[in-house]
Parts: structure tokens; sequence; C-alpha cells
């Protein structure tokens, strides 16, 4: 049988990649740039094929490098979760569990969350991340999380995915505008006022994926960064938004005498849902976690 790549050659790769600079590279592998040199090029001499190109000023990877790279990342994953199986099958229900949450969730749900993780997993070191979707599924797969709270819809290649609950998205708008006051679908609204958070956010395709506009480079609508600071943009009359049931249940709108909120007709929802990978040895920690985040969403409502 021919031989295979090692993982910490593999390793030694990935971590090449994400800093594109040896010394950096090795200090971060803890090892010395010659031993992670020499793992790369053993590597290319296995697979038989150039990785990386090499000169005075930059590094950088073939794209064979980068096919290896990207397939090195699930084995590598795959390979923590073995050693973690181990570990679940002699002690269930304990150690650390990296868990990731958007920003439109995780300020709605962590206090419950923490509060009943404690009661039902108190051996269980929970670790929270807040980003937004596309960075903790990218986390997910490579290893560097256990699971994620998202919405969708959104693409979860090839991941374990269950669902949390369903909610729609509702109509926040300024009393003074009369126009969003008498709107009862989407068709009539002026929605060159819609305001989206930035781009990155689900939520913002969420909201136009329902809208009869197109994404445009050269939109001009407002944006914000947070949920918060489109509620003060409403609040301030420069528009309306459509916010998730979950911030409308936490009071996020909090009494504001300039803001009005109604269903909107045919309008957009979303899937709040956990997901993980299909390898994990964490699925009793899945199980429970989605338990308790189905009564939390339930509770809301």
């Amino acid at each position: 049988m021919a031989a295979l790549p090692s993982l910490r050659q593999l390793s030694y790769l990935v971590t090449l990649s994400e800093t594109l600079h040896f010394t950096e590279a090795a200090r971060r592998s803890f090892v010395t740039q010659s031993t992670l040199s020499g793992g790369i090029m053993e590597l290319e001499r296995l697979l038989g094929g150039v990785l990386v190109e090499r000169d005075r000023q930059n590094v950088r990877l073939t794209p064979l490098g980068e096919q290896v790279v990207a397939r090195a990342r699930v084995l590598l994953a795959d390979a923590q979760d073995l050693m973690r199986l181990s570990r679940e099958m002699s002690e269930p229900l304990t150690g650390d569990l990296h868990l990731g949450i958007i920003p439109t969730i995780a300020p709605f749900i962590l206090s419950q969350l923490l509060d009943e993780v404690h009661k039902q997993l108190p051996k269980i070191q929970l670790h929270l991340h807040e980003a937004q979707s596309e960075k903790i599924v990218e986390k997910l797969e490579h290893g560097n999380l256990d699971m994620v709270v998202l919405a969708l819809p959104f693409d979860t290649r090839s991941l374990k995915v269950a669902e949390i609950a369903k909610e729609s998205l509702y109509l926040v708008y300024n009393r003074a505008d009369q126009n969003a006051a008498n709107a009862v679908s989407l068709d009539d609204l002026d929605l060159s006022r819609l305001m989206l958070l930035e781009e990155g956010h689900c939520l913002r395709d969420h909201a136009l994926s329902a809208c009869p506009v197109g994404e445009r480079k050269n939109d001009h609508r407002l944006k914000a960064s947070s949920l918060p600071t489109l509620v003060e943009m409403v609040s301030a009359d420069l528009g309306f938004t459509l916010l998730p049931e979950i911030a409308l249940h936490a009071n996020m709108l909090k009494a504001d005498a300039n803001i009005a909120v109604k269903p909107i007709e045919a309008g957009p929802s979303r899937t709040l849902a956990l997901i993980t990978r299909k390898s994990t040895p964490l699925q009793s920690e899945f199980d429970v976690l989605l338990q308790i985040m189905q009564k939390i969403m339930h509770n809301l409502h």
C-alpha cells in the first residue's frame, strides 16, 4: 500500500494557507520553520505535485494546493471528532462545547440558553462564538466549532440540520409613514425606504428574497450593522424595516411611541436551525441543546 499523507503534514499545509507565511505558520504549529517546510515538501512528494509556490516576497497556494487544503480541513475535522468520540463514550455530556450563533439570534436567547445548559448539562463548559452565518459555518466545517445556530434558508452544504422553530418577519415602521401604515403586502410599500442590515447578514437576504426588488451594486438603501441600529433609524423616520418575531418578543422596540409594527401579507420568514457535522461525536449534546432551544422559542411565542 502506498504511503499516505499524515494529519500533521496536512495540518502544516492548512496553517500555511491561513498565514501565507512560513515563519508564522511554524509558530502557530509549535514547530521550527525547517520542520514545517520539510513536512510540506514531503507532502508534495507523496502527492506528486507542487502545493505551494514560494519566492522571496510571496507564498501562495497552487490550484492543487487549494484543493488539498479544502479536503485536508474535512479530514482534520473528522480526526478531531474521532478523538472526542472516545471521551463521549466513556464520559457523555462532559467537557467543552463550542457553539456559534448569528447576531440576529444570539441576544434574544443567550440568557435563557445559558441557564438551561447549566441546569441540564452541568458538566458541559459552553463556549459561545457570535459571528455571521458564513463565518460560523466555515468554522464548523473546519472543526473549530461543534455546533451552530443560524437561520435558514442558508447553504448548509452537507451538514446535519435540525429545525428549532419557524418565525415570520414583521413590518416595523414609523407612525408618520402613511404608506407603510396603509400597506397590506410588500407590493404596497415604497421599497426605496426599506432599510436592511449590511451585507453578510442572512436576515438581509431573507428580507430581499421576499421583496420585489433585486440586489444592486449601486443600492443606496440605508444599511445598519445591527438590529438595534435599524430600530433607531426607524424611530428617526429614515425608513422602515423587517424584524424577526424573536426580536419583537424580546421587547426590542421598548414601547417606542414613534414605532409601529404589524404582520405583512405573504411576507418573508425564516427557520431557526441547529447544525453540526454529520461525523460529530456529540450527538447527545446536540439532542439536548435542540430540545432546550425549541423550548425557549416555544416560550417566547
